[in-house]
C-alpha cells in the first residue's frame, strides 16, 4: 500500500525509485525559492513592453538573481548562455534572448529558474501581452492558463500522471487548439530536471501514481495550429512547424496529504495577464 503522508526523511517512490519524495522541510525550502522565481516575474510586469528587447529582460533576470544571492539555473546549463528563456509568438519554448525590440501585438513567455544556496530549484513561467494584442492571441493565452489550472486540479494522492495531461487536452482541444507533445513538465527539486516526466496529454487513470512528497512542474505548451514543432539551428529554440502562435504557463508544485501546494504562485496575484502595467 502506498502511503498518503509526507515522508519524514527524503525517500523514493515505491513504484519508480528514480522519483524523489521530498519532506516537509524540503517543501518549505522549495516554497522559498519558488516565491523568488514568482517575484521576479511579478517585477517584470512593469518592465516588459513595446520597445524592450528580450536581451534586456535577460539582464533584468540576471541582476535579480545577483541581488537575491541566487543562481540562474539556465545559465550555462548544457551550454545555454542566458539567465532565462524568452519565447515570442510562434516560439514554443526555449527561445533565446536577443536584441530585437518587442512590438505591440506580440505575446511573450518568460521562463525563469533559480537555484538557492542549498541547491533547491525554482521554475515558473508566464505569458505577457505586449501592447495591443489581438483577440485571437488573448484567447489562446487564456485557454493555455485555464488548461494548466485544469491539470493542476487533478493533482492529489491516488491520482495518476495521465490525469493531468488528460485534463489539459480535454480543455483546449474542443476549442480548436493543440497540445505540444515534444516537450513536457518534469520533476524538480535538488536537480533542475528529475523524474517523473509530466506529459500534457494522456489518458486518465494511466501513468505513475501521485503520492505526497512528489515535486514537479506542469507547463503546457498550446498551439493555435497543429502540435508539431521544429528546432532551429541554434539547438535550443523550438517553434511551431506551421508558424502558428503558441502559449505556455508553468507552475511548480508539490503533492501533499490532501492534494497539492503551489510553490510558484505570484506574491502579488499576477499569475495571468492582463497585469495592468503593460
Amino acid at each position: 500500500m502506498i502511503s498518503h503522508i509526507l515522508p519524514e526523511k527524503r525517500s523514493k517512490h515505491p513504484l519508480n525509485p528514480a522519483v524523489t519524495l521530498y519532506t516537509e522541510n524540503d517543501f518549505q525550502a522549495l516554497r522559498r525559492i519558488g516565491q523568488h522565481t514568482a517575484q521576479c516575474l511579478d517585477e517584470l510586469t512593469s518592465f516588459v513592453g513595446p520597445g524592450v528587447t528580450t536581451a534586456a529582460i535577460d539582464a533584468y533576470v540576471f541582476n535579480f538573481a545577483c541581488d537575491h544571492k541566487l543562481i540562474p539555473a539556465t545559465l550555462n546549463f548544457r551550454g545555454y548562455r542566458y539567465s532565462c528563456c524568452t519565447s515570442e509568438n510562434h516560439i514554443v519554448c526555449h527561445g533565446q534572448p536577443r536584441n530585437k525590440p518587442l512590438r505591440s501585438g506580440d505575446i511573450l513567455n518568460i521562463d525563469v529558474s533559480f537555484i538557492d544556496s542549498e541547491g533547491f530549484h525554482g521554475d515558473t513561467s508566464r505569458m505577457y501581452l505586449i501592447g495591443d494584442v489581438s483577440s485571437e492571441a488573448k484567447a489562446l493565452v487564456n485557454a493555455t492558463y485555464e488548461s494548466m489550472m485544469a491539470g493542476l486540479k487533478t493533482v492529489k494522492p491516488g491520482a495518476h500522471v495521465g490525469d493531468i495531461g488528460a485534463a489539459i487536452a480535454s480543455y483546449v482541444e474542443p476549442l480548436g487548439y493543440s497540445v505540444v507533445r515534444d516537450f513536457q513538465g518534469h520533476g524538480i527539486g535538488l536537480k533542475f530536471h528529475e523524474e517523473p516526466g509530466i506529459p500534457h496529454y494522456g489518458q486518465a487513470g494511466k501513468g505513475l501514481s501521485l503520492i505526497p512528497g512528489m515535486v514537479f512542474t506542469v507547463e503546457p505548451m498550446i498551439n493555435a495550429g497543429n502540435p508539431g514543432t521544429k528546432l532551429l539551428p541554434d539547438g535550443w529554440t523550438a517553434v511551431t512547424i506551421d508558424g502558428s502562435l503558441s502559449a505556455q504557463f508553468e507552475h511548480m508544485l508539490g503533492v501533499t496529504e490532501n492534494g497539492m501546494t503551489f510553490f510558484t504562485q505570484s506574491p502579488k496575484g499576477l499569475d495571468r495577464p492582463p497585469y495592468g502595467t503593460l
